[in-house]
Parts: C-alpha cells; sequence; structure tokens
C-alpha cells in the first residue's frame, strides 16, 4: 500500500547549558546547547525525526529554514526516497530559490541536516533496523547509490566507490560482530571544558580514567599559560600509573603510535575552536608541545584548507597533528583539506554536513585518502548520531578502527529514549533496538519543557536563565 508524508512538526530547543559551563572554549564562551529539530509524520503512522545542533540564538532561524524544506516532502511517498537516498538528498538540495542562500553551507545546510537524516530515521525504522544496520547491510551498489557525488568525483568517481565497498565485503560480518563485542573506541571532551574550575577538571579526569578512557581533550587558546599550567594538571594524573589499578596501554602499541601517549598509554588532545589566525596557531601550538598533544583541532578557520596545511607542515617535526570538520561546511571543503594533505583526523559532524548521504561521501572520501575519522559529538544529540556512522565507517568503508577515537561527551543524553551507553572499556556500545532509527527521537516531556520561549523550563525562567531542579 502506498503511504504519504503528511505533515511535519518543528522545535526550537535549548538547554540552560552556559549555567555551568558546559560547552565552554575559546571560541564559544555562553553556549546553550540547542536543537532544531523536526518530526516527519506519514498517514500510515511510519514517523521519521532528525536535528540539528546550534548553541542558543539564532536557533529559531534554522527551524524557519527547516519548515521551507520539509513542506517539499509533504504529499511524497516516502518508499520513493528510500530506493536511491543519494537522488533524494540531490532533490532535496535542488530548489533554486533555497539554494541561492547557500548553496550547500550555513543556515540552509543545517537544515537540511535535519531533514534528510529525519528521512534516514524513517528509512531505518520502515526497515525495522537501527540506522547504521540498515546500512551496513546495503550491497555496495545500494551504498552508492545513497551517497552525494556531486563536485567531489575528481577525487572520488561512483566507480572508484563501489570497487572501494566490493574490497571491503569480505570480513565485513566479522567486523559487525567484532564491534558489537567490544564497542567502539572513545574519546572524552567533558572533562577539559575552558569554563571548569582546575578542582572540576582534576575530578572529571580521574572519573574519566575510571570508566575505561584513555583519550582525552582540553579546550585552549585563552590564555596560554593557563593552558600550559592545565595541560600538566590533566598529564599528571592520566601519566600516573597509581591512577591505573587495573592496568594500562603499552604505548608502543599499533594503536597508539604517532599519538604522543605518555607512559601509561594516555592520549591528550587540545582544542582550539578556530580561534587564531595561521602564524598564532604555530606559535601557541608549538609552546604546549611539552604536554605532547596528540593534534590541535579546529587551529584555525574552518574552510582555510590551505592556512590548515601550513599549520600541519610546522607541527610536523614536533609530531603534533592537525584535525579539523566539526565546521568544515560541505564534502567539497573536506575533499580539499584531503587534496592539500592539511589534515592527521577528519572530524565529522553528523549535521554540520546535510545529512547522511553527505557524510557517506566524507567517510569514502577520507577512506581513499587514508585518513581516519574521529567524529565530533560535543554537542545535544551528536553522540546519539555519530554511533552509527562510527560504526558504518568501520564495518562497510574502512574496516579499520584501530586509531579512530569517537568524541564523548556526557551531557543531555537524559532526553533521549535510545540514548548512547558507553561500557566498562570506556567504548560506545553499539544501538541495537531494532526500533530506534537514527537514536535522535526526544522525549515529549523534554521538548515541552525546554521549547523556547514557552516551555515550563524557560517561562518559569521569567525570561532569564536558571537551574533546572
Amino acid at each position: 500500500m502506498t503511504i504519504k508524508i503528511t505533515h511535519f512538526e518543528t522545535h526550537d530547543i535549548r538547554f540552560p547549558t552556559s549555567l555551568t559551563g558546559d560547552g565552554t572554549d575559546a571560541m564559544n564562551t555562553d553556549c546553550d546547547y540547542s536543537s532544531a529539530y523536526v518530526t516527519i509524520y506519514t498517514d500510515s503512522g511510519l514517523i521519521g525525526h532528525g536535528m540539528t545542533f546550534t548553541i542558543g540564538r539564532g536557533t529559531d532561524i534554522v527551524c524557519h529554514a527547516i519548515r521551507e524544506l520539509a513542506g517539499r516532502l509533504v504529499g511524497r511517498d516516502p518508499e520513493s526516497f528510500f530506493e536511491n537516498m543519494g537522488k533524494a538528498w540531490d532533490w532535496m538540495c535542488s530548489d533554486s530559490q533555497l539554494r541561492w542562500i547557500g548553496p550547500e553551507k550555513g543556515v540552509i545546510h543545517l537544515a537540511t541536516a535535519a531533514v534528510n537524516n529525519a528521512l534516514w530515521d524513517m528509512f531505518a525504522r520502515a526497515r525495522g533496523k537501527p540506522l547504521w544496520k540498515l546500512i551496513v547491510d546495503m550491497t555496495p551498489e545500494e551504498l552508492v547509490n545513497a551517497t552525494a557525488f556531486r563536485y567531489i568525483t575528481d577525487v572520488l568517481t561512483r566507480e572508484e566507490a563501489l570497487e572501494m565497498l566490493e574490497s571491503k565485503e569480505a570480513g565485513k560480518r566479522e567486523r559487525e560482530a567484532l564491534v558489537t563485542k567490544v564497542g567502539y573506541p572513545a574519546y572524552i571532551t567533558s572533562a577539559g571544558w575552558l569554563g571548569y574550575s582546575d578542582e572540576k577538571v582534576s575530578r572529571l579526569t580521574k572519573e574519566a580514567l575510571a570508566s575505561g578512557f584513555n583519550h582525552f581533550k582540553m579546550k585552549v587558546g585563552a590564555d596560554f599559560k593557563d593552558d600550559l599550567r592545565r595541560g600538566k594538571m590533566i598529564r599528571s594524573i592520566i601519566d600516573d600509573p597509581a591512577n591505573y589499578p587495573s592496568g594500562f596501554k603499552d604505548p608502543s602499541s599499533p594503536e597508539l603510535a604517532g599519538k604522543n601517549a605518555g607512559p601509561t598509554g594516555a592520549v591528550l588532545m587540545i582544542d582550539a575552536n578556530q580561534v587564531w589566525d595561521v602564524p598564532q596557531a604555530i606559535e601557541y601550538v608549538t609552546g604546549l608541545a611539552e604536554i605532547k598533544p596528540w593534534f590541535i583541532e579546529e587551529p584555525t578557520a574552518p574552510d582555510d584548507a590551505l592556512g590548515h596545511a601550513a599549520i600541519r607542515r610546522a607541527l610536523k617535526p614536533y609530531g603534533i597533528g592537525v584535525a579539523t570538520g566539526e565546521h568544515a561546511h560541505n564534502r567539497m571543503v573536506f575533499k580539499q583539506l584531503f587534496q592539500a594533505e592539511a589534515i592527521d583526523v577528519c572530524q565529522i559532524d553528523s549535521c554540520r554536513l546535510a545529512g547522511v548521504s553527505e557524510v557517506l561521501s566524507v567517510l569514502l572520501m577520507a577512506a581513499k585518502f587514508g585518513v581516519p575519522v574521529c567524529p565530533h559529538a560535543g554537542g545535544v544529540g551528536l553522540c546519539e548520531y555519530v554511533i552509527h556512522l562510527s560504526v558504518i565507517d568501520y564495518v562497510a568503508i574502512s574496516g579499520t578502527m584501530e586509531r579512530n577515537v569517537l568524541e564523548f561527551a556526557d551531557h543531555l543524553h537524559e532526553h533521549f529514549p535510545y540514548r548512547c551507553t558507553m561500557n566498562e572499556r570506556g567504548r560506545y556500545n553499539v544501538p541495537s533496538n531494532p526500533k530506534e532509527g537514527y537514536s535522535i527521537e526526544m522525549y515529549k516531556e523534554s521538548i515541552a519543557e525546554f521549547e523556547w520561549p514557552n516551555g515550563s523550563y524557560w517561562v518559569g525562567a521569567s525570561g532569564g536563565k536558571k537551574l533546572s531542579t
């Protein structure tokens, strides 16, 4: 029986995380983690949820763009999209008047991510599988057809992608079984926010060690002396064998090679959130070499591929890599980062890129160029999203998770019925509920409480902000 998309709902949901310093860094000092959220309905009861991440003001603008894009789906048969999700993605980006206000970047691209992700969520729910399982069960031809290729065929053709995927068919089920058993490797960010006190950073770092983490990230860029001091403090904790009563990893193991791991196998990363010009970045990070970071994340403007390449060349003698991608507008920016040999680590974002179909194109390019993918997940709903993407990358595309680590931040998961979970090894558990789709469904009670400006929390705050009780 043919079904039709009948209507949709959008919600501007904002959480007052600025009150506790969650998410603070040198560039973003006042973050209220927010979600521009959409639910798409059909006449059969099948639904799809999607969202894009924002940090407060402007979420309403993204919601308006979502309404413009989602309105184009009404009256359509979702199965006609599911047959070829790459073609569906091209169609979603094809409205010439909406495309003009991008193209394929900024607010309209964020909104496209929410709508495309909602359609993928609906697809996975229709097939009774978590999103990652839906995609890894595709044939190589089906996965190629689900991918966005426009503007990247000078570095990756559909034929090359098909050959890459076919080469990974052998061993795919074994990889699926392994990651389901042991979980996907992770690193923790929520111990190192810039707005936290030394006491809180120290406590959270020790708690993370006890939870099995051995990769840690701290924010930098506001004050050099303070960053150096905080980096030494974190290093003193994660490099101390006394904090590992059950033993620690061999720093010379292949998974830690080139990561500047300390004597306990612990790895430290630093993140400047785009705060520097290129010469500043080089000078600042070389000054932090003694805390032995694996990489500097977002050292400069996110779409400056040649600037990142210059920073990478300058830092290479110090053994410090470069990572970026959280704010890369689209697949073309990643293409140029790969072409310029500008990054050591690719950091896709599940809703800065315009949904799953564009993410697949970047995962394929990263595999071709041999760059490990360590997705960004420091925001509401992002951890729930990206565990699916990392499992897809490991099982179906790159075939490796040895050097990959997926970001984890311990904030706001309680608002999602299919929230992400971690195991005792500090790894993500693989989503397994056949009803969860892309895992981004939010509790109705959370929407009612935190929707801006009329949710019960914000009404109770009388226009200001207060801590939840």
